[in-house]
């Protein structure tokens, strides 16, 4: 199902996230009641209901100014910005709006060829960037002109196929917009002349870059026929058993298994049987610690990593039981957790344990995995084939509550008793209160709560917590937004 619109019964299309007409128009009565501006209410139905937002990177060489045409665009100094090439190395993601449109901008190191190295990794973030996003902005010095680099991004781009904005950076005056006219020769199309230190020509930039970027991105998880496999992604540390697993889920040896980590370098994908359905798994290699700092091939395989996580559908994150729970560990499932997935947590290594450390593993599951107490536990061995039967239950489970939505008169009802029973504590002399709400989308499941005032985030997890016990949700993130009434008595 697709989240960002459906077909109405008229043919035409409607946008109200995952609300039918006569859903949407019953909602927009109750929300004029209350006070709400009917364009701010359908404003949060379109956030909350779109699911992630469209991505635009920014590439090319180093030291052209990227940095300082992404604060210009997110409108703000976040990008660290020195007269030096090189500081950018690592993707950073901000969120922009323009002409009443938001997306996501990614800052990239700079893109060089025939480098060793930390600069090889930032060459292979910057080709992941591209290839994650659904349009590019490529900037080139226009008082140095295009150079071998830049002809070698170019072919980068045209390899790609993605669409790209040719954004001719340091043109601070008329005098300089005939060096711009040079880069045609690029044959990328027109150069926009853009002066990012002096916002000169960036506006003009970005109404270009809206009509290449797309309303919504480019959904990888389903891009399979319906019907079609499952997608899964394997994810985990170095090591922890990924191949393996893979291995005896497929009944025979698919993909090598070393006990030297790092060992699987590209994802794999595989058709597989598993408890009478067709599965597609993608085996990635292991994310390390600090990758940017890493060899370029294990820095480009966590890239890959997480461009498996996302055109899968569910993670399922394989935990070394016969190592502490790290911090890797947890960055890797926060990971998960972030982009959206279903989740199921596989304790691998099972068999190895002894009374003792079973009873410290407990505990640091207790301690560390608070917040994914939602996520499926199963306790596997990946080398014996111990419990894997019990994996696809899980992973069902997990895709079931993915794409789960509550009816919205179930929800205000729920969300009735919440307020009479578990009000929100009263703060500066005001008593904030959830007026009515919305699941505006599913996979994950996305809810917007209209209230009458701020609600601190530990009301916000009690909120979530409520909804899962009375509506189950195991085994998928749950996303709430909340919008504020600012004046009582708008527009009724």
């Amino acid at each position: 199902m697709n989240d960002q619109m459906h077909p109405a019964d008229d043919g035409t299309e409607h946008v109200h996230g995952e609300l039918g007409d006569a859903e949407f128009a019953e909602f927009m009565e109750l929300a004029a009641e209350e006070g709400f501006d009917p364009e701010e209410v359908e404003g949060a139905l379109g956030e909350a209901g779109h699911g992630p937002l469209p991505v635009l990177a920014v590439v090319g060489r180093p030291n052209v100014g990227k940095s300082t045409l992404v604060n210009r665009i997110i409108g703000r100094r976040e990008a660290v910005v020195e007269d030096r090439p090189g500081v950018t190395r690592d993707r950073v993601t901000y969120e922009a709006e323009w002409a009443g449109r938001r997306f996501k901008v990614v800052d990239t190191g700079g893109w060089e060829q025939d480098v060793l190295g930390i600069d090889a990794s930032v060459a292979a973030q910057a080709e992941f960037a591209v290839e994650a996003a659904d349009a590019v902005v490529f900037v080139v010095d226009a008082m140095v002109g295009a150079t071998d680099t830049d002809e070698a991004v170019v072919k980068l781009l045209r390899r790609a196929g993605k669409p790209v904005v040719l954004c001719a950076n340091k043109v601070d005056g008329p005098s300089g917009e005939a060096d711009a006219a040079y880069l045609w020769s690029l044959g990328l199309g027109e150069p926009y002349p853009v002066s990012a230190l002096h916002g000169r020509g960036t506006g003009d930039m970005l109404d270009e870059v809206l009509k290449v970027l797309p309303d919504a991105p480019r959904q990888t998880f389903d891009g399979t026929p319906l019907g079609g496999p499952r997608r899964i992604a394997l994810i985990g540390r170095p090591n922890v058993g990924k191949s393996s697993m893979l291995n005896k889920v497929a009944g025979e040896e698919r993909v090598v298994v070393n006990e030297q980590a790092g060992t699987t370098r590209d994802p794999v994908d595989e058709l597989i049987e598993l408890g009478g359905k067709t599965w597609k798994f993608v085996d990635t290699a292991g994310i390390r610690r600090r990758v940017h700092m890493t060899e370029g091939a294990d820095y480009y395989a966590s890239l890959r990593t997480a461009a498996a996580l996302e055109k899968a559908e569910v993670a399922v994150v394989l935990i070394d039981v016969s190592e502490s729970i790290s911090v890797q560990d947890l960055r890797i499932i926060t990971m998960a957790v972030d982009s959206g997935r279903a989740v199921v947590l596989a304790y691998n290594k099972w068999d190895t344990l002894d009374e003792e450390r079973r009873y410290y593993l407990e505990r640091e599951i207790e301690q560390e995995l608070v917040q994914v107490r939602w996520a499926p536990r199963v306790n596997v061995s990946a080398r014996t084939g111990r419990h894997m039967d019990k994996l696809v239950p899980a992973i069902e489970t997990a895709l079931e509550s993915w794409e789960t939505r509550v009816p919205t008169g179930k929800l205000n009802a729920f969300l009735g008793e919440i307020v009479a029973s578990h009000p929100h504590p009263v703060r500066g002399g005001k008593q904030p209160r959830i007026l009515f709400g919305t699941q505006a989308g599913t996979r994950p499941p996305r809810f917007v709560l209209f209230a009458s005032g701020f609600l601190e985030a530990g009301y916000r997890r009690f909120v979530e917590r409520r909804l899962r016990e009375e509506f189950g949700f195991e085994g998928t993130p749950v996303q709430i937004s909340v919008r504020v009434r600012e004046k009582r008595g708008r527009k009724k």
